[in-house]
């Protein structure tokens, strides 16, 4: 009797800390920063430890041998005012937050890679779509969404102009990209359009959503906008050359009359807004630019600067094809949409509409 096909594997992969003063005398970091950031959000060891199914008494212990590493405290503890973190605990916190923000991307997209690889030494015969795009929200939604209804993708994230040009190679059925409404649009559209052709290309609308500055919470260098980037000493974190948003900084800058090597930190970049929100949460920079959502995730003041639309560059006959439909009908669903809509900062009106590049930008 012939072997039933084996069910499609999905691999997930998480950056571990290991932290000691020797290869073999180390400290399990992980669940040390799990713990400090689950004190910093409730006030009480006692209640990490139980959101985390830890017993006080092995949270006093992690804690405790964290500490004699150190060499100093990572909580302050106040009779009757709960905990909070030490400075240090704090850096430990951010650090790891910053770490997940940067590789998240690069780790789903390996996981992504090896689920494929594996598919086909399972030898599983029908075809996946390949989706090209930068890390988003919506993007990582979108991924959630079709992991939940079994629908295989895979993933690979790169910057916009990256992932439009891999679609015009044939490397991908998916191409994630986005330009400004407003004065922009045309210019920055211009970009993708020398990759993308009116009789073979269709969009997908996946999202509008607002770009802004991420300052810190209060906004205590009283930042108004681009314009202050100018500013002396004034600590600036990009992203990388090629990114939709990098480009969308550019043009801001250009209104301005501003150059952009007059902005300190210019070359000072991050993969993604979450990184980029990270980065300034940690004070290791005082402004940087990305989408509202990643503000709100990481407490951040944010000072809106415009309004985009996300977009997926597809063949125009990928639309018809099996393997694709089951993407396409993720995209144009009620859940989906609701998922979007959920997000700050994004709108879901439009999500799943397909149109043509007229129709999005004109002749």
């Amino acid at each position: 009797m012939p072997a039933r096909p084996a069910a499609a594997l999905h691999v997930s992969l998480h950056p571990h800390w290991r932290v000691g003063r020797s290869e073999t005398d180390t400290l399990d970091a992980t669940a040390l920063l799990d713990l400090l950031a689950t004190v910093q959000g409730t006030g009480s060891i006692a209640q990490a430890g139980r959101e985390l199914g830890l017993s006080y008494r092995h949270a006093w212990g992690l804690l405790q041998q964290a500490e004699a590493l150190f060499g100093q405290p990572l909580l302050m503890r106040g009779r009757g005012r709960g905990s909070a973190l030490t400075e240090l605990g704090e850096k430990l916190v951010w650090a790891d937050a910053r770490i997940g923000a940067r590789l998240q991307p690069l780790l789903e997209s390996l996981a992504s890679e090896l689920e494929g690889e594996l598919g086909r030494v399972q030898r599983r015969t029908r075809a996946v779509p390949r989706l090209h795009a930068s890390h988003g929200f919506a993007v990582a939604a979108l991924r959630e969404q079709l992991a939940a209804r079994e629908v295989a993708v895979e993933v690979r994230y790169r910057n916009s102009l990256e992932a439009v040009a891999a679609l015009a190679h044939g490397e991908c059925e998916l191409a994630g990209f986005h330009v400004p409404l407003g004065a922009f649009e045309a210019e920055a559209a211009a970009r993708y359009r020398a990759w993308l052709q009116p009789e073979r290309h269709r969009l997908v609308h996946l999202a509008v959503r607002t770009q802004g500055l991420f300052v810190a919470p209060g906004n205590p260098l009283g930042l108004r906008g681009l314009a202050d980037l100018g500013r002396p000493g004034l600590r600036f974190v990009n992203r990388p050359e090629g990114s939709g948003t990098r480009v969308l900084t550019e043009l801001l800058l250009q209104r301005q009359g501003l150059a952009a090597r007059a902005v300190s930190g210019w070359d000072n970049t991050e993969l993604t807004h979450a990184a980029v929100a990270a980065y300034v949460a940690s004070g290791m920079a005082d402004v940087g630019v990305g989408v509202q959502t990643a503000a709100q995730r990481f407490g951040l003041h944010f000072i809106p600067l415009l309004r985009e639309r996300y977009f997926f560059a597809v063949p125009a006959d990928a639309l018809q094809r099996d393997a694709f439909k089951p993407v396409l009908a993720v995209l144009r669903s009620p859940a989906f949409r609701a998922r979007v809509a959920a997000l700050k900062g994004y709108e879901a009106a439009q999500t799943g509409q397909v149109l043509t590049l007229g129709e999005a930008f004109g002749a």
